[in-house]
């Protein structure tokens, strides 16, 4: 081992926080299983031996959108044969029926960038779901849709989160923030919120109380440098606010994508590496989770190795990134995500969308 890496070893023991150069030199490195090592002790020192996950139902209201990106296999326009829109009553239902399972902890909403929907709709979808579920989270709406309500509203960020607050919106998924680059999202998602846009979303929310979670979709055009640089836009925000409860990093899957046509995925490698490194410069955030629906259930199953302590839920209906070919389920038992994680010799434990224990396995 170089001496680099023997630095960033003592660091990470003595609980000195990772720079820049820290950060480049890890993805540079290729020794997975130190790499893991140091993580998965970071990750203990952290959470313990838990590793979470919920009850969970996604709604994806609409696959039109009009940003129409190049990572993107989900957005259609509205002239397509895929194309659908739900109204609120389909809403509703498809809620009401999630429901019926007594365990049921979360709906997560998010949705295209739809041309004619105006930000009433929006409102509207979750008052009548927070009237109708008052025992629901309602985890809704990324910093990139806040933006879009934002112009299509003319209101301002701060009063679209208020209303949508005082509707019933608990809590934000952490999507849209893809590389926080703009020289990337010029690229790859030019029509979608800025880098800067997306941090502000996200600080404003984090003001309001309403707390959000983080992400990264990387493994396309992206550069070494330009993930760390992300990992550190998002340390940063966290310092200063406290409010991301949980980081996702997502492999880019190219599957019927305009980008895919060029560019293939990432190996697993680059995924467990990835997961390590955001764990050891992501030392604010106690939450790295391993998404199953991403990485497929064995390697989300690894990567509990890896600095991640949650694996999600059951995610029943999600349609986003299936729809870029992601290989899992659309969905998965409490009993066989228990399952997952007891293998591992770690303790499977139930929990809210706030991280409040609902039960120990």
């Amino acid at each position: 081992m170089n001496i680099v890496l023997e630095q960033i070893e003592a660091k990470v023991m003595q609980g000195i926080r990772l720079n820049r150069e820290d950060g480049i030199a890890l993805f540079e490195c290729n020794n997975l299983t130190w790499l893991g090592y140091l993580a998965d002790i970071v990750r203990k020192n952290v959470s313990g031996d838990y590793v979470y996950y919920n009850v969970n139902r996604h709604i994806n209201l609409t696959n039109i959108c009009t940003a129409r990106c190049e990572l993107c296999a989900f957005g259609c326009d509205a002239e397509s044969v895929h194309s659908y829109a739900m109204n609120k009553e389909n809403a509703l239902e498809i809620a009401k029926q999630a429901a019926k399972d007594p365990d049921l902890r979360e709906l997560h909403i998010v949705s295209g960038l739809h041309p004619d929907w105006p930000f009433s709709y929006y409102v509207d979808v979750i008052k009548e779901l927070k009237q109708a579920l008052p025992h629901i989270h309602l985890k809704a709406f990324t910093a990139v849709e806040i933006i879009y309500f934002s112009a299509i509203s003319g209101k301002s960020v701060a009063e679209v989160l208020i209303e949508l607050q005082n509707a019933g919106l608990d809590s934000m998924p952490g999507g849209g923030a893809e590389i926080l680059s703009d020289r990337v999202r010029n690229e790859i998602c030019p029509k979608k919120a800025t880098a800067a846009e997306w941090l502000e979303v996200a600080r404003i929310a984090h003001s309001l109380g309403i707390r959000s979670n983080a992400s990264m979709l990387y493994g396309h055009i992206e550069t070494v440098e330009e993930r760390v640089d992300h990992l550190l836009s998002l340390r940063n925000l966290q310092d200063e606010t406290g409010g991301f409860q949980t980081f996702i990093c997502f492999p880019f899957h190219p599957n019927n994508t305009v980008l895919g046509e060029r560019i293939e995925r990432t190996s697993v490698w680059d995924e467990l590496k990835t997961m390590a490194i955001s764990r050891l410069m992501l030392d604010n955030f106690k939450n790295i989770k391993a998404y199953w629906v991403m990485l497929t259930l064995p390697i989300a199953q690894l990567a509990l190795g890896f600095g991640a302590n949650d694996i999600d839920g059951t995610v029943n209906e999600e349609k986003i990134m299936h729809a870029a070919g992601a290989k899992s389920a659309t969905s998965l038992s409490k009993e066989t995500i228990i399952k997952t994680i007891r293998q591992t010799g770690r303790i499977p434990v139930e929990r809210d969308s706030m991280y409040n224990i609902v039960k120990i396995l």
